[in-house]
């Protein structure tokens, strides 16, 4: 019975061998395969996208013949950063620089400035007034004097006045 258990053992190692070397052999295969398998899939791949690039439009942006209409495709901002349409606080900013005068009224012997905004919508200011870069110094009957202390965010180091008026044409 002994002999027979050892006879079975060393079948058994023997089959264990086989299925070992079968899996190595196996493994072995797979690392030598696939990596060309994969190169062949990447050049089909670049050839695809060679024919994909050759059909492609070179021109991406639309044509457009103006003949005095107003261009549809024009940046609207111009230029201008979106960050400076309203501060931290939610308020909207509103710098000098991008007001107009409009109009000045006298009522109660004080004077009222009618500005505009970059968005020209009508502001009715009045001395001390604050925007974001300064505040308003004075106004006059054609001229409103505004003191600038900002400068992008950052303090001026000497104020300077800002006067706008309203040309005699427009009176």
């Amino acid at each position: 019975m002994r002999k027979l258990l050892l006879e079975r053992g060393v079948d058994e190692r023997k089959k264990m061998k086989k299925i070992a070397y079968l899996f190595l052999l196996f493994s072995l295969i797979c690392l030598f395969i696939l990596p060309i398998l994969s190169q062949e899939e990447k050049e089909e791949k670049k050839d695809l996208a060679k024919e994909l690039s050759a059909e492609m439009p070179k021109r991406t942006f639309p044509a457009y013949q103006r003949a005095g209409r107003k261009d549809p495709f024009m940046d609207l901002l111009a230029g201008r950063d979106s960050k400076r349409e309203t501060s931290p606080s939610g308020k909207p900013e509103i710098y000098i620089d991008d007001m107009t005068l409009i109009g000045i009224v006298k009522a109660r012997g004080k004077f009222t400035a009618i500005v505009t905004g970059p968005q020209e919508f009508p502001l009715f200011v009045k001395v001390g007034q604050r925007f974001s870069d300064g505040f308003i110094l004075s106004i006059q009957e054609s001229t409103i004097t505004f003191r600038k202390t900002k400068e992008r965010g950052f303090p001026l180091f000497k104020p300077r006045d800002i006067v706008k008026e309203i040309h005699p044409e427009e009176r």
